[in-house]
């Protein structure tokens, strides 16, 4: 069992391609070569995701295990993190099926797609043995929670077992994805924090990432209240001042730069 990463790079997602910006990493030496840059601007994990020979977000348990070969190889400080994001091609069988031959040390997992609103015995009995089989096999789950009211959720569930009990919790708190042209306010965490705050317990380690022009000021504000963070092109392109930024790695910078104005640690 580990800790959350401090700073993550999540440096391309589901849904972006190149057409949305140039030095978006795609191929398998492309985010390879980003996660280096990243983890020597400071970078600690990286989440991934893997593309198919058309450039489409894909579940492939034999691409990830090259990835995952490859960053151990070039970067082997840096703490991965493989997807389960359905992302409008998986239904939640799918997901659980592709990690389940994968076998990853990490993985993020969304409620949500686990468990859809008015979810049959079916789903929940099949979100219950995957939960308690990543347990049993020692994959670490992120749990990724787009509103207060999926923390709710997710804490009620853990109550009831569904999700079993561990001396270390990862959750991701997910900013902007569900407003207005997907742009996060740093005010849209208060929610989450008073939902932690009511829960109560240390063992609930928690990040955020946030998406549009605002990404720098949330994670600067998730940091001062004790948060970690995720940065990179899965959610924004841009600096604070709306510059689009050359490169994942010059976020990391940029932010790490943000979170720390008198000097880097």
């Amino acid at each position: 069992m580990f800790d959350l990463p401090a700073l993550m790079i999540a440096p391309n997602g589901a849904r972006r391609t190149r057409a949305d910006h140039p030095a978006l990493p795609v191929t398998i030496p492309e985010i390879v070569q980003c996660a280096a840059d990243c983890a020597a601007a400071g970078a600690d994990g990286i989440h991934a995701h893997v593309r198919d020979a058309q450039g489409r977000h894909v579940l492939d348990a034999g691409l990830y295990r090259e990835l995952l070969a490859e960053l151990a190889r070039q970067v082997p400080a840096l703490r991965v993190q493989v997807t389960s994001e359905a992302a409008g091609r998986y239904q939640a069988p799918e997901q659980q099926a592709v990690i389940r031959v994968l076998v990853p040390a990490y993985v993020s997992v969304a409620l949500r797609e686990m468990l859809p609103p008015a979810c049959s015995a079916t789903q929940w009995q099949q979100a219950w043995d995957f939960y308690h089989w990543a347990a049993d096999q020692g994959v670490m789950i992120q749990h990724i929670l787009y509103a207060a009211d999926d923390l709710q959720q997710w804490l009620q569930l853990r109550d009831e077992g569904l999700v079993p009990a561990a001396a270390r919790v990862h959750l991701l708190f997910v900013l902007g994805r569900y407003t207005s042209r997907q742009q996060s306010r740093p005010q849209d965490l208060e929610p989450f924090l008073a939902g932690l705050k009511q829960a109560g317990d240390d063992r609930l380690q928690w990040a955020v990432c946030a998406f549009g022009v605002q990404e720098t000021d949330c994670l600067v504000a998730a940091h001062r209240q004790g948060g970690r963070i995720r940065v990179g092109f899965e959610n924004s392109l841009w600096h604070a001042d709306g510059r689009v930024a050359a490169s994942n790695r010059e976020r990391v910078e940029a932010v790490r730069r943000a979170l720390y104005p008198d000097g880097l640690p």
